[in-house]
């Protein structure tokens, strides 16, 4: 892909400051995802992050989101479509627990997966000839 390709999008772990939000080390150090730049670059198409809900914090800790390593914004694939096992939530299916801090087996936390995978994921016997 080339330069061109690309999309810059905002950090949305420091929220375009370039700075740590949390000042774990000290007020002055830089965002650990973005280096201090304020922005990461990705190829297209994107989506905001079903996981951390484009937070960039993992749900429940100061740390940084598992799925968009912190910035908030993730790579799709091409014709997307909701997960099956999660409907587009990207937190595992746990009845018990309904914010569950574990992202989805399916999407890996994104709430999309490739229309492929999603026919791969139908439960047997949903549609199709009987």
């Amino acid at each position: 892909m080339t330069e061109a390709n690309r999309v810059q999008v905002i950090c949305a772990f420091c929220g375009g400051k370039g700075r740590d939000p949390f000042e774990i080390m000290s007020p002055l150090a830089t965002c650990q995802v973005c280096g201090g730049r304020e922005r990461r670059t990705l190829h297209p198409p994107t989506a905001s992050c079903a996981f951390c809900r484009g937070t960039g914090v993992h749900p429940g800790s100061r740390n940084t989101c598992t799925t968009c390593a912190g910035v908030g914004t993730v790579q799709i694939p091409e014709g997307a479509v909701t997960c099956p096992c999660c409907g587009g939530s990207g937190r595992s299916a746990d009845y018990v627990w309904l914010e569950s801090p574990l992202s989805c087996f399916c999407c890996h936390g994104k709430g999309v997966v490739s229309a492929t995978k999603a026919r791969l994921l139908q439960p047997l016997g949903s549609e199709g000839p009987r």
